[in-house]
């Protein structure tokens, strides 16, 4: 006998099957959103190794990052005043917990004979391997995963407007900042340090050779002033470069650097006056040959101005009491360069610890502008970096300045903290009396990193 439903009967039904479907949807739509997730993850980090490393050839070495599993928290930095009580706690607190926990990767690869460089900032191992020695690496106690070193360039190539010599005034970026007004406050940067790593600097430039912390004004001493990354051809690099390798005195293949610095001390005592603070001293890092790095290339800088080290010594000799005051860095990671997200953590790591210690890490916006959301390469990114945008003379954002907020770590951050002038930026160059007149955000960033010295700290 066939039963006939109620009204009320035929209503609940058809909630039950609405709720059903409903239900059905969502499971479906969780199902999606955790498999997009493991490809996602799967797709750049399987096995603990970077899947790069997976599809190289098997036979050839490859340079890498060991990356371990404990980061030392060193945020109780934070609690203690000054900035050389800072740095000293920060520094050993974080090598003496990066020999701990690297200790049995070192051993391991000491057996085997294989050459590395331990990194304490980060807590990281990098050296050449091929595809059997990354697993065996990655099988290791403590190791959290294996990314490829990927190759990092300087924020695009700079735009050149043209060359100039001779002896000028002033400069007009100098006067549009207020440098001046705070000039005649007594405030140029004295007993302030500026850090800058790029693709070098011409030491001996006379807009820059009198601010160099390593000139005492007859004699030149490069130990804890100078440091060279560069110890073997980068691949993206043209394949050679002007000033060689591990270099034991300051040294520019580029231009680049050298036109930063001026931008911040550069002062020749006969009118040209370039540099918004002229009575900072300056060290240096290479990082980069002709514009071209590697992650593991600007992490040593970053290291190494935590506590700097004498040449040809290594980090257990550094001096926290010698890192500068604020460190000027021009230079992105792009991801087409092999830095993608895989290794944001470890090079905001490296921020985060600069800044704990007490340092001021000032980073160019980017030259991708002008859409929102342009900001999109480390160290720009990252919310312990002061990220400075570009304007021109009438204080219009410049069009090449990368916009924020940051959305490429979903994180939806307001970027750039600040912008300064960078359009048409007069600063010397390598050999006597040359000048160019370039832009680019590089050039925003340089004038806010030495106004932050002169006005923040002296």
């Amino acid at each position: 006998m066939k039963k006939h439903l109620s009204l009320r009967d035929k209503h609940t039904m058809e909630n039950n099957l609405y709720i059903g479907k409903m239900i059905f949807k969502i499971i479906i739509l969780f199902i999606t959103i955790l498999l997009s997730i493991s490809i996602s993850v799967s797709g750049q980090i399987i096995n603990k190794i970077d899947s790069r490393l997976l599809n190289a050839n098997p036979l050839i070495p490859q340079n890498i990052m060991v990356v371990m599993n404990d980061l030392a928290d060193v945020s109780f930095a934070k609690c203690i005043h000054g900035k050389d009580a800072k740095a000293a706690y920060v520094y050993s607190t974080l090598i003496l917990h990066a020999d701990n926990i690297q200790s049995g990767v070192k051993s391991f690869l000491d057996i085997k004979g294989v050459s590395y460089r331990s990194y304490y900032i980060v807590n990281m191992i990098a050296l050449k391997a091929n595809l059997e020695l990354i697993n065996e690496l990655a099988q290791q106690s403590g190791v959290n995963r294996i990314l490829l070193d990927g190759k990092v360039m300087m924020v695009s190539n700079p735009v050149s407007s043209g060359r100039d010599e001779g002896h000028r005034a002033i400069e007009w970026n100098i006067t549009h900042m207020g440098a001046t007004e705070v000039w005649s406050m007594g405030y140029t940067g004295q007993n302030v340090t500026i850090g800058g790593q790029d693709t070098g600097y011409e030491w001996e430039n006379a807009l820059l050779k009198n601010k160099y912390k390593g000139w005492n004004g007859s004699s030149a001493d490069h130990n804890y002033n100078w440091h060279d990354a560069i110890r073997a051809d980068i691949p993206l690099s043209a394949g050679t470069n002007s000033c060689g390798f591990n270099t034991s005195e300051p040294c520019d293949d580029h231009n680049h650097g050298t036109h930063t610095m001026g931008t911040m001390v550069g002062d020749d005592g006969a009118g040209n006056q370039i540099g918004v603070a002229p009575g900072a001293k300056w060290i240096g890092c290479r990082n980069m040959e002709n514009g071209y790095g590697s992650p593991t290339t600007y992490l040593e800088c970053l290291e190494w101005f935590l506590a700097p080290y004498p040449l040809g010594s290594n980090t257990s000799a550094g001096d926290p009491t010698k890192m500068p005051h604020v460190i000027n860095n021009s230079w992105g990671c792009p991801p087409e360069e092999g830095c993608d997200t895989s290794v944001f953590n470890i090079m905001e790591v490296a921020v985060n610890n600069l800044k704990l210690a007490g340092c001021v890490v000032v980073v160019s916006a980017g030259n991708s502008g002008s859409s929102c959301g342009s900001i999109t390469d480390p160290e720009a990114i990252f919310e312990g970096s002061l990220t400075v945008g570009a304007t021109d003379i009438n204080d219009n954002i410049a069009g090449f300045s990368s916009r924020g907020p940051v959305t490429v770590d979903g994180s939806n951050r307001l970027k750039p903290n600040v912008s300064a002038p960078g359009v048409s930026i007069r600063s010397c160059i390598r050999g006597t009396n040359n000048f160019g007149i370039w832009q680019g955000n590089q050039y925003g960033r340089a004038p806010r990193c030495g106004t932050g010295s002169a006005t923040d700290f002296s």
